[in-house]
């Protein structure tokens, strides 16, 4: 780990909040041509995983098949650092509240998990959401689990 991340590292309280406010995930996952492949995604976390949703078919779904071993990524920018030095803006910098996860991804099948995930994906996004989610929109939704390693 480098000086300056070590020295900034967050707390686990703060690695928390993070996971829970951070609007948008990252996921990476790794390509059939062994290139890294890094997508936005919604998501929740439940304090033990991270969960996202997205199309049934893709790109990001093959590399999880074929390799579940994913990064997971939140971040948001607090400030600009002025210059420590006025008159060098070589030494700006920028003050970033990020997590990364390290895990093994799992597309969910179980309807009943889906489902319970996807109304929390909701309520995250849509607070006071009301309309029931169509059965058939379950089914034809891919629900990913994260499980921190």
């Amino acid at each position: 780990m480098q000086n300056r991340m070590m020295k900034f590292t967050l707390d686990e309280q703060s690695v928390e909040r993070v996971l829970q406010e951070s609007p948008v995930g990252r996921i990476s996952t790794i390509g059939a041509d062994g290139y890294p492949y890094t997508v936005s995604v919604h998501y929740v976390y439940d304090g033990r995983a991270v969960y996202f949703h997205g199309l049934p078919k893709g790109e990001k779904l093959d590399n999880i098949k074929a390799n579940p071993k994913v990064c997971f990524e939140v971040s948001g920018m607090k400030s600009i650092l002025a210059p420590a030095d006025e008159g060098n803006i070589c030494t700006a910098d920028t003050e970033y509240e990020s997590v990364v996860i390290r895990g093994k991804a799992e597309i969910l099948e179980d309807m009943l998990e889906k489902k319970n995930i996807l109304e929390k994906i909701v309520d995250k996004y849509l607070p006071g959401a009301t309309n029931p989610m169509p059965e058939k929109r379950i089914q034809g939704t891919a629900v990913v689990k994260v499980s921190i390693e």
